[in-house]
């Protein structure tokens, strides 16, 4: 019987997972489902199972009593025979990626169940009732799926995501079905695909300095170098290392001085008179903070003051890998400077830079982090800038596509020759009920009551615990701090309203929104730009189609300008750019120009009046355009049997030299393997959606994963 543990292995078997609370320890044997919870988990699966069994440990209403401990939940006769009657029945169940424990005799399961003791903080506690009693649950919040819920969420059509341009009949398939299946390879400004493919360490990077002259090197003996090796790494239990001057000068004091603190970054020295001998002292000024972070003197002037590394990391967000890397090297994040974002459930690879952290101290990482490597490193003299890329390169694996090989090679076909419409991804509106650009409608708006409420008001859907016992709060009581204690992650944009709530007060609505980071402000009125372009990009290929004419916009030297019938003739609509609405852009003047001023005004805006009050909420606008024709195209059909295996072959496997994936002649499933290179910008859900011709959002790839696994 095959055992997986952990959020990790749960979230890669199932992409619909999404765990409530946290450090929950979680059991799941393949074959059928079964979960022992120390606290309430909330597990929500579109995915391989056929049967799931909710069991927080308050409560296990399904069988009709009450279970007071992780023991007694296993001990149950009711549970031997369910297991008894699933063993009879197995169910086919993905394990997780690279991390299921080995296949084991059952008769030493026991062994395996350990639950860890429960966490008595008030994010992760259960809610108890006034005398301490576990608080009911609701049946339907038992009930309902992550299918169920992810009804409430966004469609493509919500967005204005309407159109195709290409004539092959579409055909289905599942989409980061696996986060390995969607492999994301950053193009630098050199236009050259970022890898991860060498783990060395420069070697001006182990030198201590070149600073050091010879007669500072040769001041110290073997013995007292290693001494103050293992002082600078704490190994020294005295704390200092002591240096008797031999030949006491002015001159010698002062070459011992520059030698140690040239060669040990981060210790400090003073002299002392001992017993009429003078002694230099070499000690840590900081504690331990200051090998974490050493002196800004001690980093070696011939060095560039930028660490560029590659960054791989597998089912985790750029800023949340960010983060880890900053709380290990003990720096703050914004010491990190990167070209752009990179998807959660993906493999990526890109480049990160560092201020004045050694190559050396970044290598060690890899032994400490999971799901991340660092490589390729090399000083230089500047950070990166967001939007420096040219790109990203793509390897998608689309799953258990239905097509026939003659669907397949128009699509792709049409998507190397034509491209897709430039559509802004699903993943700009967010994915509960309330999208962000209604949002940003609200601030344009300067509906600050209406930004409140869409922000932090109850809404159907998958969301998190603690979330939903927020919004539950401040729908009640309108108490910004009452709301936040239910919140054990204050930074989260709710957490953070709610802090400038509850310091400012509700009458000063603008002050408080200010709290939240201003990345995170401006996203809710790009989110609106974005909803007004696809609405009317999709108006335009309606009225249109693949053809420039009279009154579209193309740009010229960075300006955009208005064809004439006679310009129009010359360009094709791959040219053809269409306005994010601000106040610094033209419109098209043919009918979807008129489109814009209308739909503006529907929301209440004025199109000719784009400034805000707030300096930072006025939109300037940009151009977009409106087809992207894809590089670097390639695909092939691919047959396997165990959807457990993974079909692209990676950076880290190629490093530890593991084998490629073998493709069968004959298989039980298909899949779809495409390779191509977008600019930066671009969303390659789009790219595939023309290729599929079917909604891309996570609401109907949820439903279609039910579909199949049904």
């Amino acid at each position: 019987m095959t055992y997986v543990r952990g959020r990790a292995c749960v979230e890669d078997s199932f992409p619909g997972y999404e765990r409530v609370r946290r450090n929950t320890c979680v059991w799941m044997f393949c074959g059928a489902v079964r979960l022992v919870c120390t606290q309430s988990l909330l597990f929500y699966s579109h995915s391989v199972c056929k049967r799931i069994f909710y069991c927080p440990k308050s409560r296990f209403r399904r069988a009709g009593f009450a279970v007071t401990s992780t023991q007694q939940f296993l001990q149950l006769s009711d549970i031997s025979s369910l297991m008894e009657e699933t063993e009879a029945n197995p169910v086919s169940v993905l394990t997780g990626e690279k991390r299921s424990f080995p296949d084991e005799d059952p008769k030493h399961a026991s062994k395996k169940l350990r639950v860890e003791e429960e966490s008595r903080g008030e994010d992760e506690g259960e809610q108890l009732d006034e005398e301490g009693e576990p608080c009911e649950e609701e049946e339907e919040e038992e009930e309902e799926s992550f299918a169920d819920m992810m009804k409430h969420g966004l469609s493509e059509a919500d967005v204005g995501i309407l159109k195709f341009i290409s004539e092959h009949k579409g055909f289905s398939g599942i989409l980061k079905e696996r986060y390995s299946d969607f492999v994301v390879h950053e193009i630098n400004k050199d236009g050259k695909i970022v890898r991860l493919d060498d783990l060395s360490v420069p070697a001006d990077a182990e030198e201590n300095s070149s600073d050091c002259s010879p007669a500072e090197c040769q001041s110290l003996t073997e013995e007292q170098k290693q001494q103050l090796d293992e002082l600078q790494l704490f190994k020294n239990k005295e704390g200092n290392v002591a240096i008797e001057v031999q030949e006491d000068s002015k001159e010698k004091r002062t070459l011992l001085h520059k030698a140690v603190k040239t060669l040990y970054p981060g210790l400090e020295t003073k002299t002392e008179d001992r017993e009429g001998k003078k002694f230099i002292v070499a000690y840590h000024a900081a504690g331990k903070k200051a090998l974490a972070a050493p002196r800004k003197h001690s980093w070696p002037k011939n060095r560039g003051s930028f660490c560029h590394f590659v960054l791989y990391k597998e089912n985790k967000d750029t800023m949340d890998a960010i983060n880890l890397l900053s709380k290990f090297l003990r720096v703050r994040p914004n010491m990190f400077s990167y070209m752009g974002t990179k998807d959660k459930r993906a493999i990526t690879v890109q480049e990160i830079a560092v201020l004045k952290i050694s190559a050396e101290r970044l290598s060690h990482l890899n032994k400490c982090l999971m799901n991340l490597k660092l490589g390729n490193f090399s000083y230089k003299k500047h950070p990166l800038k967001l939007g420096e890329l040219q790109g990203n390169h793509f390897t998608v694996v689309l799953r258990n596509i239905s097509g026939s090989l003659e669907q397949v090679e128009q699509a792709m076909t049409s998507l190397r020759e034509s491209g897709f419409i430039n559509y802004y991804g699903m993943q700009r509106f967010g994915t509960t009920a309330v999208p962000t650009h209604r949002v940003g409608r609200a601030i344009l708006q300067n509906n600050w009551k209406e930004v409140v409420d869409l922000i932090l008001k109850p809404r159907p859907g998958a969301e998190k615990g603690y979330l939903v016992k927020c919004r539950e709060e401040w729908a009640r009581s309108q108490d910004p701090e009452a709301a936040l204690k239910k919140l054990p992650v204050k930074r989260c944009v709710e957490g953070q309203l709610l802090r400038g709530l509850a310091k400012y007060g509700k009458n000063n609505i603008i002050t408080a929104f200010g709290l939240i980071p201003r990345n995170n402000r401006l996203m809710y009125i790009h989110s609106y730009q974005s909803y007004v372009w696809n609405c009317m990009v999709s108006r335009r290929m309606e009225a249109f189609g693949l053809r420039a004419v009279e009154g579209d916009l193309v740009l010229r030297g960075g300006s955009a300008h208005v064809l004439s019938a006679d310009d129009a003739e010359k360009h094709s609509a791959h040219d053809v750019v269409m306005p994010l609405p601000g106040f610094d852009v033209i419109y098209p003047t043919h009918s979807v120009g008129q489109g814009y001023r209308d739909m503006l005004s529907t929301d209440e805006l004025d199109i000719d009046n784009m400034r805000h009050k707030v300096r930072d909420y006025s939109l300037a606008g940009a151009y977009r355009r409106i087809l992207i024709r894809p590089r670097d195209v390639s695909w092939e059909l691919i047959q396997y049997d165990d959807p457990r295996v993974p079909l692209v072959h990676t950076d880290v496997e190629k490093l530890e030299n593991a084998p490629a994936p073998v493709y069968l002649k004959e298989g039980k499933y298909r899949a779809l393997k495409m390779e191509f290179s977008l600019p930066s910008s671009t969303y390659a859900t789009m790219a595939i959606r023309e290729v599929l011709k079917m909604d891309t959002s996570i609401k109907n790839q949820t439903q279609l994963n039910t579909l199949w696994l049904n």
